[in-house]
């Protein structure tokens, strides 16, 4: 019997507690040299309850902001339940982040202080007179920049806050459908927009994980993902939270030892997204690939062009599904459904394809796709202080996702592009997963991502390809040799037009290619920008 709502994550996790309070539901690994960080419920509980003490000694009250700049640590996740104990607001931030957009995260999200790990504190410090507030900042160290929090005005040491010895801290009395996070989008295109996630959206669909992804009570998901994204907050964290598995997060996501981290824990799923797939098949195959425990992998963004090869080289199948923070999900089962698909709409939802003008789309005709409750009910979705941004998501009650898709005679949805970024090429689209296929596949390749430009022949809609390649030596690397691969694989019409050296893809927390940080390099670093010599 439930002691407290399942609908809060306090309440959820205080329910486990009372009833498998030694269960440990969350491994943090940090590679062969560090120790993993282990939790159980009882020591999330714990830890929440001490980190709620201190903050509220902050001076943080229900309904406060604060920020959590840091990759994959335990102490990430004590910090989510001690801001649902003290009903305070949560908001995870890339550390990565540095200049304008941490600042800018930071005061949209009227943030009263930050936990920061130690490699992200030079970052912080560096803006924190362009804040509009103050904030407190407590530093948590790391084996990754020793000593850098030394000596720092107006900083104190994580554990210094943590209060011993007291009782539990009274839990905020708060409705299920109060804010639990501000969770930023990626920002690929323009200002990243704070969504306000409440502790009833997240707990509802931590819950029924097990239905929607087929999850058994004895899985060990993992992931790579970092917690300032929904995926790994939600797929992995949050399902295992509610359902009682084993997680394994890493710090950060590592292609090359991927395999190795889920045979060493014995997962048998892990989550990955389009351009994390592109690169792990990119890795050089080994005779040992699909000796390992992975049941299923939860993919958003499988490339139809590598789905078969994937699921057979590695001996795994693939669950596909389509879905944002903001909301709106679809699920290809393992098995049902044509290879390419990103499923059929959730139970609970009925959704529409329109175009431009709003109309219903027929099936095969593209459009965007939309979301509601299958009882008709106006979706609503809030983006923090952004009234206007709010109003156009959720439009005449339905949740505009931005994507265009198709749907085939079945009901089938198929994602194209996102909107103002599809590539036409010759009054085609062109698929970008077979030419990255085709490049990945390239023993001297690390990483590609492929993406448009205006066209050179200045027709409205029109672009040019863009290949974006990460060699794996830079010594020797024939830009030419790509070229003539992608010759001999390829439809003459798809054949980039540009090959872009880098030394790393510029990616968001979840691993998303970032295209506006790409086009400013193909304009400044136009000596790593190579034509095809024929």
């Amino acid at each position: 019997m439930s002691h407290y709502s399942d609908l809060n994550l306090a309440g959820l996790l205080g329910n486990r507690v009372l009833s498998n309070s030694q269960r440990c539901v969350l491994t943090v690994e940090n590679g062969p040299a560090s120790p993993a960080q282990t939790r159980t419920y009882a020591q999330l509980w714990r830890n929440g309850h001490r980190l709620a003490w201190g903050l509220s000694r902050l001076g943080l009250r229900p309904g406060d902001c604060f920020a959590l700049l840091m990759a994959n640590h335990a102490e990430f996740v004590d910090a989510m339940v001690a801001a649902a104990i003290t009903g305070t607001v949560f908001v995870p931030i890339d550390p990565r982040a540095k200049g304008e957009k941490l600042a800018f995260f930071l005061n949209n999200a009227r943030c009263k202080g930050v936990i920061a790990a130690d490699y992200a504190l030079g970052n912080l410090l560096a803006v924190r007179e362009q804040l509009d507030d103050r904030p407190w900042v407590l530093v948590l160290p790391s084996d990754e920049a020793s000593g850098e929090s030394q000596g720092s005005a107006d900083v104190t040491l994580y554990a210094d806050v943590l209060e011993t010895g007291l009782d539990d801290y009274p839990l905020a009395d708060l409705a299920d459908d109060a804010p639990m996070q501000l969770i930023f989008t990626s920002g690929t295109t323009g200002d990243p927009k704070g969504i306000v996630m409440t502790h009833r959206r997240y707990c509802e669909s931590a819950l029924i994980t097990d239905r929607a992804f087929g999850y058994h009570a004895d899985d060990r998901p993992y992931s790579g993902l970092s917690l300032t994204h929904a995926n790994a907050q939600l797929v992995t964290l949050g399902a295992s939270l509610a359902l009682g598995m084993r997680c394994v997060l890493s710090r950060k996501f590592t292609k090359s030892r991927l395999w190795d981290i889920t045979r060493q824990y014995g997962c048998t799923s892990f989550t990955l997204l389009g351009g994390m797939t592109t690169a792990l098949y990119a890795e050089a195959a080994r005779p040992d690939d699909a000796d390992n425990p992975v049941r299923f992998v939860i993919s958003a963004g499988m490339p139809k062009a590598i789905w078969n090869d994937f699921e057979q080289r590695f001996g795994v199948q693939v669950l596909e599904f389509y879905g944002a923070a903001e909301g709106g999900l679809s699920i290809k089962p393992i098995g049902a459904g044509p290879v390419g698909s990103i499923g059929k709409p959730a139970p609970n939802l009925r959704h529409r394809i329109v175009d431009e003008a709003g109309h219903d789309c027929a099936p095969g005709q593209p459009g965007e796709l939309l979301f509601q409750p299958v009882d008709g009910s106006p979706y609503k979705v809030e983006y923090f202080n952004n009234p206007e941004a709010s109003a156009k998501k959720c439009a005449a009650g339905w949740l505009h996702m931005g994507d265009v898709v198709t749907q085939d005679a079945e009901g089938w949805l198929f994602f194209q592009y996102r909107k103002g970024s599809g590539i036409r090429r010759n009054g085609e689209f062109i698929s970008s997963a077979f030419i990255e296929k085709a490049i990945a596949e390239c023993p001297e390749v690390d990483d590609v991502y492929v993406y448009g430009i205006p066209a050179s022949s200045g027709v409205p809609g029109e672009k040019d390809v863009v290949a974006a390649v990460v060699p794996k030596d830079l010594v020797g690397f024939d830009p030419q040799r790509i070229f003539r691969v992608c010759r001999e694989k390829l439809e003459s019409n798809v054949v980039p037009g540009y090959l872009q050296v880098l030394a790393q893809i510029p990616k968001t927390a979840s691993e998303k290619p970032q295209d506006r940080f790409l086009l400013e390099a193909l304009e400044r670093d136009r000596a790593n920008v190579h034509l095809e010599v024929r």
